[in-house]
């Protein structure tokens, strides 16, 4: 079986996605240790399970994090196939480290985590933290990467159903953060759970969607062929090329019609403008594009 060599385009955007990744960790981190934990919040997700754990028996969050985790992982390789089984386990072997190194430089000489908004500041923790969490797992998926737990359950049903990430999240969470009531017997406490989970699922969400927003364009020039070869070159998207004729010329033209997602459009314009100045070109948003290169089209 021949070996074929990653194309350096290939190796680059696999160096993007695991920058990018890492990037999101620090977040999802940073809202654990400086704003949930300090002041005892927790949510679902395996974190959340770790969390209260922490709350109740003073455990390292890190530690059962990881733990958890290896088990889920040894399930989920198979399903998820390699590629997305090595950036998960980064991304857990990151978090892990993360988790533990950022508790460490935030604890204050008597061990403990300090409250940096003050005491009483409950809820604007859990709104802080929970955005920082739910920005860390957007870039992480966005970049096809999971931070483990309920994620990759999550990631399992989206492969093959038409649900939202943060939707399939949230149905995993509830009990999780219910349990929390046993540990603190304050109603407030799980609450304040799932107000951080809502906020997750709504920033995931959106983070995740707004990445994925399409555009198409139909591009009329007498350059048509080199704009073509370069945006298939340089892009990596498709270029249909359409035969059309001008009405008030009654000249026969190219239309070349590229779909492309909305963070391509100032490359594609820029591409278009250096070939041909005089070009005309539409843009248009759509709702949604399925099929190779976009989204798996998902139907029960």
């Amino acid at each position: 079986m021949k070996i074929t060599k990653p194309t350096k385009a290939e190796v680059m955007r696999e160096v993007k996605d695991y920058v990018f990744i890492t990037f999101g960790l620090i977040s999802y981190a940073l809202g654990w240790v400086a704003f949930l934990l300090p002041y005892q919040i927790t949510t679902g997700g395996t974190t959340g399970i770790s969390a209260i754990l922490y709350y109740a028996t003073g455990f390292p969050i890190q530690w059962s994090y990881f733990i958890i985790n290896a088990v889920l992982m040894t399930f989920a390789i198979k399903i998820l196939g390699p590629r997305f089984s090595i950036r998960t386990t980064f991304a857990i072997f990151g978090l892990t480290f993360l988790l533990w190194i950022f508790q460490e430089l935030m604890k204050g000489a008597d061990g403990t985590l300090p409250q940096l908004l003050g005491e009483g500041q409950d809820f604007m923790a859990c709104l802080i933290g929970a955005a920082m969490c739910g920005t860390g797992l957007g870039v992480v998926f966005n970049n096809n990467g999971s931070t483990g737990g309920t994620d990759i359950i999550a990631a399992i049903i989206n492969k093959y159903k038409d649900v939202t990430l943060g939707r399939m999240i949230m149905a995993c969470d509830v009990v999780i953060i219910s349990s929390c009531y046993f540990i603190f017997h304050d109603w407030r406490r799980v609450i304040f759970g799932f107000v951080t989970l809502f906020i997750i699922g709504f920033v995931l969400d959106y983070i995740i969607n707004s990445a994925r927003q399409s555009v198409q364009f139909f591009i009329f020039s007498k350059e048509y062929d080199k704009i073509a070869d370069r945006i298939t070159k340089e892009t990596h998207r498709g270029v249909t090329v359409l035969d059309g004729t001008g009405w008030y010329s009654k000249h026969n033209v190219k239309v070349l019609v590229v779909l492309a997602y909305k963070r391509q459009s100032i490359e594609i314009f820029r591409l278009v403008k250096d070939i041909d100045p005089n070009a005309f070109i539409s843009q248009s948003s759509v709702i949604g594009v399925y099929g190779e290169g976009f989204d798996r089209l998902k139907v029960k």
